[in-house]
This record gives structure tokens, sequence and C-alpha cells, in this order.
């Protein structure tokens, strides 16, 4: 019995050992052909795609390699590590969800990334839990994926983000907000036009184009005379995408007696661009009545435009 049992324990220790080395020679391996993989050098610039080839080919057995991998400074590297992966495809989900998990803030976060390029629904649950992470850049990637995945069960999630205190999250968000076409988030949205930050403002300016323009055109209505002005500048441009809208060429008209300067150019730049053949018979009406000379070269300009593309 003794001896059985001490015989069952060499077999297994060989095992390992065994595993250990096959491990062992599998890291080497991708780590030879990563070397190639992701060199500028000119030496190698015909071995480069072949090398991503195979080490893709061997498939998730290179994955947990390619994830430690993630934490590398160099940003070729980083292409080609997601290029990898991305080529391994849904195979590779399982171990990159897994790495969600990790301490490492930089690895979660490029993994999140790869995950929604990658576009597997499996991974949409996972994604959606690191979207609190302590980390903005965890949360921005996680939420940026989940507008890539698609999957409307991130809704909520993805709302929630609009209000992040870091820009850049916000910005992602805004994003995903339009890549799924969240009815609910227009409010949101128009309120986010009035963001300090670019980025974000302006992403939330194109989403709320890939929503219902009734409900766009409702939220705006209430929202142009914000003391913001940012929010009635952009709300002045997303309802110039309305070509031949009666309600949006009648909101911007309403814009155009502004006592501001520079919403009433806005407004204006707006009406012509919503209305190119004229049929309200406002273009030159706005120009005439303009006494800012900047906010009428602004109109004057966007009539000449028109001309030209005529």
């Amino acid at each position: 019995m003794i001896a059985a049992s001490f015989g069952l324990f060499i077999l297994f220790g060989s095992m390992l050992a065994v595993g250990a080395a096959a491990q062992a020679g599998l890291e080497q391996r991708v780590d030879s052909l990563f070397v190639i993989a992701s060199s500028g050098e000119v030496k190698y610039r015909d071995m480069v795609e072949p090398a991503i080839e195979a080490i893709a080919a061997m498939g998730v057995d290179a994955v947990p390699v390619l994830i430690d991998k993630f934490a590398t400074r160099s940003a070729r590297e980083r292409l080609t590590i997601t290029n990898i992966l991305k080529k391994i495809g849904v195979p590779a989900v399982p171990l990159l969800v897994e790495a969600l998990s990790r301490s490492d803030g930089q690895i979660v976060q490029r993994v999140c990334a790869v995950l929604g390029d990658i576009g597997d629904t499996a991974a949409v649950g996972p994604l959606m839990a690191v979207t609190g992470h302590s980390r903005w850049q965890v949360r921005d990637q996680a939420v940026g994926a989940l507008g890539k995945i698609g999957d409307r069960r991130a809704d909520s999630v993805v709302m929630a983000a609009l209000d992040d205190a870091i820009g850049e999250v916000r910005k992602a968000a805004a994003v995903s907000s339009g890549m799924l076409t969240i009815g609910a988030s227009a409010r949101k949205l128009v309120h986010v036009l009035g963001d300090d930050f670019y980025g974000a403002r302006m992403s939330a300016a194109h989403s709320l184009l890939s929503l219902d323009t009734v409900t766009v055109k409702a939220v705006l209505a209430d929202s142009l005379g914000s003391a913001n002005h940012f929010v009635g500048d952009l709300g002045c441009f997303i309802l110039s995408e309305y070509t031949g809208d009666d309600q949006a060429l009648n909101l911007l008209y309403s814009q155009s007696a502004s006592s501001n300067a520079r919403r009433r150019a806005h407004a204006a730049v707006g009406i012509i661009k919503a209305d190119p053949d004229d049929l309200c018979g406002w273009h030159q009406l706005l120009v005439d009545r303009e006494s800012d000379r900047l906010a009428r070269l602004k109109m004057q300009s966007a009539l000449k435009s028109l001309k030209n593309e005529e």
C-alpha cells in the first residue's frame, strides 16, 4: 500500500514536472516570436505578420502569456498583443474575463479594451462589474467596451457613467450611449452638452444624433435657453442636422433673436444648413439684421460655402 502510494506520488510529481517544462517551453516560444512580432526593425519587416499569425495559432495556450505582457510600457508591444488576442478571438474571452480581477489596473484596463474589440457578449457582465473600478482608466475602457459590444444589458451602467467625476469616462459613456442607442439617455446627454470637457460634450452631441429625433427635439426645446452657453450652441449644431425639419428650424429661429451674438451666429448658421434652399426665406434676413460684425461674418461665410457646394 505504501509502495503504491509512493509510486503515485512519484508519477504525479513527474507529471507536474512535465507540465511545468511544457509551460516553460510555450512561454519561451511565445517570447521568441513576440520579439519579432512587435519589432519595428527593418530586418524583421517581412517576418512580423508571420510571427503574429504563429502566436495566434497557439490559441488559448498563448493567452496567459500575452496578458502578462500587457504590463509593457511599449505602445508597439501593446498594440501587437491586442492584435494577436483579437485574432484568437472568442476562445480567449474566458481567460481575459478572469484577468479583470487582477490587481494591476493597467493590465485590467487593456484587457477591457480587448474584450470590447472581440465583442463577445459573454464579457458584458464582468465588464459591467468593473465600471465602478477605483482606477478611472479601467472605468473608461470598460464603459467604452460595453458600447462596442452593443448589449443592452449595459444601458444602466453606461448611463450612470455619464455622471462620472472624470471627463474621459463621461466621454466614453456619451459615445457608448449613442452606440447602444439608449433613448432614455437623451436628457442626460443634453446635460453633458454643457460639460467642461470638450471630448465629453462633443461626443454627447454626436450620440444625440443617433437617438430618436422627436425625443431629442423635445429635450432640446427645454434646454436651449440654458445658462450654460455650450448647451445652446451645441443644441443649434444638432438641430442643424435635421434638414427640412420645421420644428428644428423654428427652434433655431428662436435662438437667432438671442441677446448673445455667438448664439445668434450658431442659430443662423444652423438655419442655413438645415434649410439650404432657403424655403423659409430667412437667410438674408438674418444677415441684414445682425449688428455684431463677427456673427455677421460667420453667417456670410456659411452662405458662401452653401453657394460653393451648389
